[in-house]
């Protein structure tokens, strides 16, 4: 149950498709309490929502319809509260991906929030990426990444990117063998590739930013 008054919780959404252990110790170190849950009703009363995911597109799209959440998320971000989509949270937010070598068909719709595709990496590199990378800031002065570092490294582990169809989105870029989508950001959405609770002092500050447009917002 969420608590009572007003709402001072970010909701870390429990889709089913993410250990969200590491995410829900963050959030905490960056100080916020959250609540880890699927009810609906805690996730429309939550200041701010985090949506975590890790695994395969297809799959995660399955749960999330069995689990009834699909229209959830999209009415909480319609809503304009901040929302926080990391790795396959961030990927799941858009259209299609290609990400399913045993489905019928070669493209699985997503939520559709952000137009564009989630695409394998190229050839040339080992898949899938895992480790430490540069993120390159596309939307100068954006308050998730204040008090950062230029170009500050985060922890990566993906083998899929995304790729929008409105270049204006992209909050941040990476290299590796070529140039990839490595966060967006428009209005109230944003969503990273990298794993902020995996990489370290910098994650954390990046939550803790979160956190902050999370209850300015308030």
């Amino acid at each position: 149950m969420p608590p009572k008054g007003n709402s001072n919780y970010i909701a870390l959404v429990d889709s089913g498709i993410a250990n969200i252990g590491s995410v829900y110790k963050a959030l905490e170190k960056a100080g916020r309490k959250a609540i880890v849950t699927h009810e609906a009703n805690v996730i429309k009363k939550a200041a701010g929502v985090v949506f975590p995911g890790v695994g395969s597109f297809a799959y995660a799209m399955m749960i999330l319809q069995k689990n009834g959440l699909v229209q959830i998320l999209r009415e909480t971000i319609e809503s304009g509260k901040p929302f926080l989509g990391i790795c396959l949270g961030l990927q799941l937010l858009f259209s299609s991906s290609e990400e399913c070598s045993e489905c019928e068909t070669k493209v699985i719709p997503g939520l559709n929030i952000i137009p564009g595709e989630v695409k394998l990496l190229p050839a040339g590199q080992p898949v899938p990426h895992v480790g430490w990378n540069r993120v390159y800031l596309q939307q100068k002065g954006h308050p998730l990444f204040k008090g950062l570092p230029e170009d500050p490294y985060f922890y990566f582990t993906h083998s899929y990117y995304v790729q929008p169809l409105e270049p204006q989105v992209r909050l941040a870029l990476t290299f590796y063998g070529s140039q990839f989508t490595s966060a967006v950001a428009h209005g109230n959405l944003m969503g990273v590739q990298f794993h902020p609770e995996k990489s370290g002092p910098e994650g954390l500050l990046l939550l803790r930013n979160f956190d902050n447009m999370v209850f300015i917002h308030r």
